[in-house]
């Protein structure tokens, strides 16, 4: 059993290294590609390493009932389409170290859902935590609002900053779909690839209506960008999942938020000061928005 929490710790700890990677990356992709290419490459790419391995792992059993499939189906719509894209925009705003500890809030949502829903009960720690993020949030908004200049409106620096609370929402939605259809019985990994198909075939009908043939972007320095994107997502995704199969998600959901710190990290030494300004004041705000959300994590 201990050994099994080890590994569920190492693939959590994996997990929060990838998913910083995978922001970075695309804030670095969004310089000179769009949002709209990086979230079809993404999921592209996503559908190729995760889809074909359940088709074959568990035919001909799948596992899904219509109830299942609805929720996997709707969590997909909300985290990995309406919540990335979210992101996205947010990343390419703002940048991903003020993104990702905005994002982090989405377990303030989880929380709240989980209460209204399951009937769970708030304790003291998820009080101090949801002061927590609060408070950190409060702060990253007055950050930016600082390094916006003095030509920044506050309207200005509220619509930035609505992605990544937007991104926040959506996110914090879909752990309650996903606990529907695993409930049912449900592997994780035929559930995820319900998830990935959902959003991925959403995304590109509704490209198709809105521009007409679909075409991934097939020269420019951004494209191995996207790439790499759509495989650190991949690869986090792998890794999340397979860290909640060995260790309980009171143990998971902590390490995996310390994510924005990586974040932080990796954004100091390799972005240009241009492309992402990591200030004192930041990472403190994010650090309290982790602890917040680590609080809040371990209460549930």
């Amino acid at each position: 059993m201990e050994l099994l929490q080890l590994a569920g710790l190492l693939f959590a700890a994996l997990a929060a290294v990838l998913w910083a990677v995978h922001n970075v990356i695309v804030r670095v992709a969004t310089r000179t590609g769009t949002v709209a290419d990086t979230l079809a490459v993404v999921l592209a790419v996503n559908v190729v390493c995760l889809v074909p391995f359940s088709m074959v792992a568990y035919y001909p059993d799948y596992g899904l009932t219509p109830v299942a499939a609805g929720a996997f189906a709707a969590a997909g719509l909300a985290g990995l389409l309406l919540g990335r894209l979210c992101m996205f925009e947010a990343i390419t705003a703002i940048g991903a170290s003020r993104t990702t500890p905005v994002v982090s809030a989405s377990t303030l949502v989880s929380t709240g859902l989980a209460v209204w829903f399951l009937g769970e009960t708030i304790t003291a720690r998820h009080l101090v935590g949801i002061c927590c993020i609060v408070f950190g949030v409060a702060v990253i908004s007055w950050v930016t609002a600082a390094d916006a200049g003095d030509d920044a409106s506050v309207r200005e620096t509220g619509v930035s900053l609505s992605f990544p609370l937007a991104a926040a929402v959506f996110i914090g939605i879909e752990p309650v779909l996903i606990r529907v259809g695993l409930t049912a019985g449900t592997p994780i990994p035929v559930g995820l690839s319900v998830m990935i198909t959902a959003a991925a075939a959403s995304y590109l009908g509704f490209r198709r209506v809105r521009d007409g043939a679909i075409s991934l972007p097939r020269h420019g320095t951004g494209r191995r960008w996207y790439v790499w994107a759509g495989l650190s997502s991949s690869a986090g995704l792998i890794a999340y999942f397979a860290a909640l199969s060995a260790a309980p998600v009171v143990i998971v959901i902590p390490i995996v938020q310390v994510s924005p710190l990586v974040v932080l990290v990796i954004s100091a030494a390799f972005l240009p000061r241009r492309v992402e300004r990591v200030t004192l004041r930041l990472v403190l705000a994010a650090a309290v928005v982790v602890v917040g959300a680590t609080l809040v994590s371990l209460s549930g």
